[in-house]
């Protein structure tokens, strides 16, 4: 039985890990068997990580974490995780593969993925200019006509924001109207920089290696036009990756999972929880970084806390 077991691969899941493991508490750490390494990992140039004034390519940044952490003795397994017992003071994670691993305290860091328009150029042209993260790659569109799709809170704040580099911004938005707060759009309404495309929507992304236009249909003619822009933000929403957990675990009102105040501690005793799976306004990888470090920290504390008796019995990292 293990100390600790972290199930997943981005920022939160490998800071964990290497503050774990520099404690001694020789974690296991589930990456996924095809998605490992988190968002990042379909990432171009990272800008605004620190330490890193040149930037950083996403996978290497990732890559760098995962070093960082096996240095100081975390074990990698590449699969997934199909099922969890949570209850209890020993926690069972069973994976794809059948195998079954037990734990003191688990910490759970599975993130959050952007929900896509589903066409196949989105990810054909994926860090080519399609994005999904204004905050993240704004910067490389100085001067160029991009596209913002989406109608609620997000899809205005990225479209406002975006106008501090693009020469133009058009929100397009299958409706005509939006979902978004009030206070939200009078902000994009009176931004000259945007204009409204309504009742449209994305069928297809042109460019052969970036994008260089949309192709739009009307939601009420069906007639399709095209649009040329140089980058499409896609601003529909991102769905926090708590499925293993439904019924398991409490979730706030935004389905992400429920932590005390600012610690990572869950409704489940020797459970914590970081990252973009907490955390629904946010989303950078410095936050999510941070928020791993908080969860390592805590179930270290949690774990001192535990009887002799029961820490010895975890002595041994051997499959349950």
């Amino acid at each position: 039985m293990r100390q600790i077991i972290i199930i997943g691969s981005g920022p939160a899941g490998f800071t964990a890990a290497i503050y774990a493991a520099r404690a001694n508490l020789k974690p296991l750490l589930i990456a996924s068997s095809v998605e490992a390494g988190g968002e990042l990992m379909n990432t171009t140039e990272v800008e605004n990580y620190p330490g890193f004034p040149d930037g950083v390519q996403g996978p290497e940044l990732m890559a760098k974490m995962q070093e960082q952490a096996e240095r100081f003795g975390t074990e990698v397994v590449y699969d997934d995780v199909t099922e969890l017992e949570l209850s209890g003071d020993t926690k069972t994670i069973t994976l794809g593969s059948g195998e079954k691993h037990e734990a003191l305290a688990v910490i759970f860091a599975t993130g959050s993925a952007y929900r896509k328009l589903g066409l196949d150029d989105e990810e054909r042209l994926s860090g080519r200019g399609v994005s999904w993260c204004a905050t993240c790659d704004g910067f490389f569109f100085k001067e160029k006509t991009i596209a913002v799709i989406g109608g609620g809170d997000s899809a205005m704040e990225e479209a406002t924001f975006l106008t501090r580099f693009a020469s133009k911004v058009y929100v397009v938005h299958r409706k005509d109207t939006l979902r978004a707060s009030k206070i939200m759009q009078e902000r994009a309404f009176a931004n000259p920089k945007i204009e409204f495309v309504w009742n449209s929507q994305v069928v297809g992304i042109t460019g052969t290696d970036a994008v260089d236009g949309l192709v739009l249909r009307n939601t009420v003619s069906g007639v399709e036009t095209s649009l040329p822009l140089g980058g499409i933000f896609v601003a529909i929403g991102n769905d926090p990756r708590t499925h293993l957990v439904h019924d398991k675990l409490d979730l706030t009102p935004e389905g992400t999972i429920a932590v005390a105040g600012r610690s990572s501690k869950t409704s489940q005793t020797g459970v914590f929880a970081a990252g973009d799976v907490i955390d629904p306004t946010y989303r950078q990888a410095v936050t999510a970084a941070a928020s791993g470090t908080v969860a390592a920290l805590d179930a270290e504390h949690y774990l001192a806390s535990l009887p002799e008796e029961l820490l010895a019995s975890a002595s041994e990292p051997a499959l349950a």
